[in-house]
């Protein structure tokens, strides 16, 4: 198999480092597209680097689009120029629709992904939606790819891919956002930061390893760890009067509706 991937930021690194580490492309057959010099010397260790779009790229199986959503124009010229029928081309861009990907290319092989940060460490969720030029066997070869950094599942509908944005692409920020306000409460409360820092971070390790060994509902976890009258029942008191859930709710719905005005553009 040879890949192409055009733009080698965090995300476009993170499949470079997962094609190579198992084993799913040779150095050789692995073609970085990176603009700044200073950051291809880096990457020369997965794959072959070069500084621009070349007709190389015909050769490979697989086109990964990871650039920024506002530098796509910049690569339409020179990348439909050199892509061949058949070819499959794979964009992480948030918000570029299937219908503009094609549409602009000219190409009708096109899938869609929203992955998310933690596929930087093999441990991702990608959602990815497809075109309807696939074959069955395009469309395997992707998610084994997608499935390298984490784990990735099919929409049958790429409308989804905007809630998808908003509940696992920025969920990560959520959760750092909640870990970050622990720990700064915790040093409020006299703790030193290294000490909250520790007890916050095992206690979300925990209480995920908890939730995915266990049959029980994270209702039914929850009610586990409240007892009435204790100290996790005055904590919810709180939350519940501040509508945490609430707005935990508007903020996911907000980044849902903002990544559909995106695609929109």
């Amino acid at each position: 198999m040879k890949i192409t991937i055009l733009g080698c930021g965090n995300m476009g690194t993170a499949y470079a480092r997962s094609f190579r580490k198992y084993g799913l492309v040779r150095k050789e057959d692995l073609l970085l597209v990176v603009r700044r010099e200073e950051r291809g010397v880096e990457l020369e260790r997965y794959g072959q680097v070069v500084p621009t779009i070349t007709a190389a790229v015909a050769k490979s199986d697989l086109v990964i689009i990871s650039v920024k959503p506002q530098d796509f124009a910049t690569v339409v010229a020179p990348l439909s120029a050199v892509l061949m029928p058949g070819q499959v081309v794979l964009s992480i861009m948030a918000g570029i629709t299937l219908r503009r990907i094609i549409t602009d290319l000219k190409h009708e092989t096109v899938v869609r992904a929203m992955p998310n940060a933690p596929a930087q460490i093999g441990m991702g969720i990608t959602a990815y939606a497809t075109g309807t030029e696939l074959t069955m066997r395009q469309t395997l070869m992707v998610e084994q790819l997608l499935n390298c950094t984490g784990r990735a599942i099919h929409l049958g509908d790429e409308n989804l891919l905007d809630p998808v944005t908003a509940l696992s692409g920025s969920g990560p920020a959520y959760f750092f956002h909640i870990v970050r306000t622990m720990i700064d409460a915790g040093v409020r409360l006299g703790l030193e930061p290294h000490v909250a820092s520790a007890l916050v971070k095992q206690t979300m390790l925990g209480s995920f390893h908890l939730m995915e060994h266990t049959d029980r509902t994270p209702e039914e976890l929850i009610k586990a760890v409240m007892s009435k009258g204790g100290t996790t029942e005055a904590a919810f008191k709180v939350l519940d009067a501040g509508a945490f859930a609430g707005t935990l709710d508007r903020a996911i719905g907000a980044a849902s509706e903002r990544a559909r005005e995106l695609s929109r553009s």
